[in-house]
């Protein structure tokens, strides 16, 4: 008969293959979130919040502006969430199957600002005053492939004023490097949004809130290639709950 302390041995032993086999058979899953740059501060909160609540997650961020993001998605890039800044890059991705359409939702909401240098003595009242040769170099995102600039172009030309101030374009491949120019004093004014202006209240200074053409909302939805589609859905879904909510409200971010 097997002695207990050769029993106990055995149950242990048992335990330890048990143990082993399945950390074999359930390896820590990556997810790769490919998102808008003016999201990278939220998302960089986000992250560890989503990892802690499901063990073994680990969350990549890849922050850039959308159309870029949506270029290496459309290229074959291993993503597993796709989170652009505007509608329109998310109905391009759409139309293109790379998405998985019954998921996508919209979790956040932004505001357009006009901004510039800190130290400026220069503070326009109103958009028409960016006419002025006062203002010549004026950082905008390229409206192509930044939807920062989309926003910025579609006001513009509503009010009348592209034509004016197109010339006078600096452009800028995102929002966070327009805020860069603004920061730096290499143009007289720019155009961000709100959650980024406040990232350097020291740099920058809000001259005017813009109304946007069109509301500002995030959208966010499951690559269709994603190698874990259910933990893409769940990221998904994750957005759009109350702790993930505080997170992005304490980086300004609006309501969808």
């Amino acid at each position: 008969m097997m002695s207990f302390a050769v029993s106990r041995l055995v149950v242990r032993a048992t335990a330890l293959v048990w143990a082993v086999g399945l950390s074999l058979a359930a390896p820590a899953a990556d997810l790769t979130v490919s998102a808008a740059a003016s999201l990278s501060n939220a998302f960089k909160d986000l992250a560890p919040l989503f990892e802690a609540a499901h063990p073994g997650t680990r969350v990549r961020l890849n922050f850039a502006a959308s159309g870029a993001l949506l270029q290496q998605i459309a290229k074959g890039a291993p993503v597993d969430v796709f989170a652009p800044a505007d509608q329109m890059t998310m109905d391009q991705a759409q139309q293109q199957n790379l998405i998985m359409a019954r998921w996508r939702r919209n979790f956040a909401g932004n505001t357009l600002v006009l901004i510039v240098p800190r130290r400026s003595a220069r503070v326009p009242n109103a958009l028409a005053d960016l006419t002025r040769p006062a203002y010549a170099r004026i950082a905008i995102g390229l409206p192509a492939s930044v939807p920062v600039g989309r926003y910025t172009q579609g006001t513009l030309q509503a009010a009348g004023l592209w034509g004016a101030i197109e010339p006078k374009m600096i452009g800028a491949h995102s929002v966070r490097q327009a805020l860069d120019y603004v920061a730096r004093g290499e143009v007289d004014a720019g155009f961000v949004y709100a959650t980024d202006a406040t990232l350097m209240p020291d740099k920058v200074r809000v001259a005017l809130t813009v109304a946007a053409r069109t509301p500002i909302l995030y959208p966010v939805a499951p690559v269709a290639t994603s190698a874990n589609a259910h933990l893409a859905q769940m990221f998904v879904d994750f957005l759009g709950a109350p702790a993930a909510q505080a997170v992005l409200a304490k980086y300004g971010f609006g309501k969808p």
